[in-house]
């Protein structure tokens, strides 16, 4: 069943909530209705305990242009308390999403499909943070992802240059999973997606917290905030499904408890 949240269409498939940014006549660019719209499908995701995990893409063989730059002249802040530009990129998902990037991928644009955990890239996809070339400053966390990323002295010469990076170059420093035909991202981002949401949803959130704040932790607490996450799951009736199906050779009936 899908739905529309504006200039945002959502759709459930699997335990996977997609979600579509749809202003055509704009290149998919953000304004404030769009980043409230994304914000509202994130806090969707994260709540509701039949997800697993989500896919974001974009309409019309373009991923997103950035931030709507009519919009930024007419006053407007496309961001929300909380979750920040486009309604993700300061405050992503608690569980796992993956970008679907056909077209062009710039600017905000670009960092959106930064935010995500995963990127699947259909061959004429182009990422790029352009905003030195308009007296700007990439502001949505790209100049802070890409160096995580990506090599640090290419990150600073596409970001200092503004350079367009295609398909090819982003798969050749490992910026994105998976390259595809054009068309294909969004079949190979629910193919990703629809393998993680298989798994225990408990387990599959706590994985990715882990992986997300364990850069921060210091060696010495690293296993105790560790376990913080962890045994949690350990001790959940989910855990135990696992086992038991593992030992009666049959697909786990998850719950989320």
């Amino acid at each position: 069943m899908s739905e529309e949240l504006g200039p945002v269409r959502t759709e459930v498939s699997d335990g996977v909530l997609v979600i579509t940014i749809d202003r055509p006549d704009a290149r998919n660019a953000i304004d404030t209705v769009t980043a409230v719209a994304v914000g509202a499908a994130i806090d969707r995701l994260d709540a509701d305990p039949s997800l697993v995990s989500g896919v974001i893409t974009g309409a019309n063989d373009t991923f997103c242009a950035g931030m709507d730059l009519k919009a930024f002249l007419a006053g407007e802040k496309p961001s929300i308390p909380g979750r920040g530009f486009a309604g993700i990129v300061e405050g992503p998902p608690e569980k796992p999403i993956i970008a679907a990037v056909e077209g062009y991928a710039l600017a905000g644009g670009f960092e959106i499909a930064l935010a995500c955990d995963m990127i699947v890239a259909a061959e004429n996809a182009r990422f790029g943070l352009p905003e030195v070339k308009r007296g700007l400053v990439a502001a949505g966390g790209g100049l802070m992802r890409l160096p995580e990323r990506v090599p640090y002295h290419l990150a600073m010469e596409w970001a200092l240059t503004g350079a367009m990076i295609s398909a090819e170059q982003a798969a050749a420093v490992h910026l994105v999973n998976r390259v595809t035909a054009p068309g294909g991202a969004l079949a190979g981002a629910l193919e990703i997606a629809r393998a993680i949401a298989e798994n225990g949803p408990l387990a599959v959130r706590a994985t990715k917290q882990i992986i997300v704040e364990s850069p921060a932790w210091t060696r010495a607490e690293m296993f105790d905030k560790q376990r913080e996450i962890s045994l949690p799951v350990r001790a959940s009736e989910d855990a135990r499904e696992g086992a038991t199906a593992f030992k009666e050779k049959r697909a786990p009936r998850w719950t989320g408890r």
